[in-house]
């Protein structure tokens, strides 16, 4: 990349949330660049890999339109069909909730959205570290880029958001994931409270192998992640698994703005997460189509970039509250002990376990 370099729209960030922003801006007609820091698109692996349904997105979201399009996805990107959630109290009763999806290789999954959006004409730079904004100029690792419209897609932790005064996600998750060989049925297991005080792990089936790993709440837990991961493989007698990688889950929903002069951010570093399972995938697709349509539009015709906070906000906001809502219930009753996170899923039952995991409200 050349010291200095002009684009209309600039994305930081080649996740699902940058590579589907980065394809409708292009689509929409603007000259369009997204930067990558690491070497290769959706290396390391650092989630749980399972997609929702058709049904349970439209379920989730009502207000959705189109969705069909947005996530039509090659079958060879489909490792396993799944036929539902199985909810693991402390005491290992399960309850099983019948819910439709997928599971997927993330690191291909992300390489198709990023070819994707260089089919419809964006730039992509590997090995382009984000460093901030001076003048508003964006400086990496790379050289500087002048930009009409910038779009932070670039994590929990997004130096973007901070560059543009946005806030940051406030209390996020640690969490661990590794993948196992073995055969495993298709459901995903979730275990609440096995292995610490809001803990929760999981098992994410795909053919042959399957996504395992650890998260937890700061608040109730005061081990460490690789030692928690630990105690979950011996409990489930994982005995060889590939080397942890680990993130940020944001936890309390999304940020109060996520725009701000002519930037925008998505996906996780706008907090589009939810926050009862850490699922963001469908979330940054949703918000990164209209992201990136707004930005073209605000290229072409001037109109404003406050369109893609309500757009996006009339389809995902009030599921999103919803959730971090009823994680807030789960910290104050559920997570303080394993006596408390198995009582209180036994009140709930199946239904409303269903609804929690849904973003729908758990009480009248």
């Amino acid at each position: 990349m050349a010291e200095r370099t002009k684009v209309d729209v600039l994305v930081v960030g080649s996740g699902p949330a940058g590579s589907t922003t980065a394809r409708y801006a292009a689509e929409g007609g603007a000259d369009v660049m997204f930067i990558e820091r690491r070497p290769e698109v959706g290396v390391p692996v650092r989630c749980g890999e399972f997609m929702p349904g058709m049904s349970e997105i439209e379920g989730m979201f009502p207000n959705l339109t189109d969705g069909e399009s947005l996530f039509d996805v090659p079958d060879s990107l489909r490792c396993l069909d799944i036929k539902g959630i199985k909810l693991v109290d402390p005491k290992g009763k399960v309850t099983l909730l019948d819910f439709d999806g997928y599971t997927t290789d993330r690191d291909r999954f992300d390489q198709y959205l990023a070819k994707q959006a260089v089919e419809a004409g964006a730039r992509l730079e590997m090995n382009c570290l984000f460093k901030g904004i001076e003048g508003g100029v964006a400086v990496t690792s790379q050289g500087e880029i002048e930009y009409k419209v910038i779009v932070g897609a670039d994590g929990p932790g997004s130096r973007v958001a901070r560059s543009l005064g946005l806030a940051k996600n406030r209390n996020p998750y640690p969490a661990v994931t590794a993948q196992v060989k073995g055969d495993f049925e298709p459901y995903t297991y979730m275990f609440f409270g096995d292995v610490a005080p809001g803990a929760y792990s999981w098992i994410i089936p795909k053919d042959g192998r399957a996504n395992v790993g650890v998260g937890f709440s700061p608040k109730f837990s005061d081990g460490n992640l690789s030692e928690y991961f630990e105690k979950f493989a011996k409990n489930r007698g994982f005995e060889e698994f590939s080397k942890l990688e680990g993130k940020y889950v944001p936890s309390e929903g999304p940020i109060d703005r996520t725009v701000s002069g002519n930037g925008m951010v998505v996906g996780d570093a706008a907090g589009q997460v939810i926050s009862v399972n850490g699922g963001g995938i469908p979330l940054a697709m949703i918000a990164g189509r209209i992201c990136g349509t707004v930005a073209a539009s605000n290229i072409s015709s001037g109109s404003p970039l406050s369109d893609y906070e309500v757009q996006w906000r009339h389809i995902m906001e009030k599921p999103l509250k919803t959730a971090a809502f009823n994680k807030k219930l789960a910290d104050t009753f559920a997570f303080r002990s394993e006596g408390s996170t198995g009582l209180c899923m036994s009140i709930l039952g199946m239904r409303r376990m269903g609804n929690l995991i849904r973003c729908k409200r758990i009480f009248p």
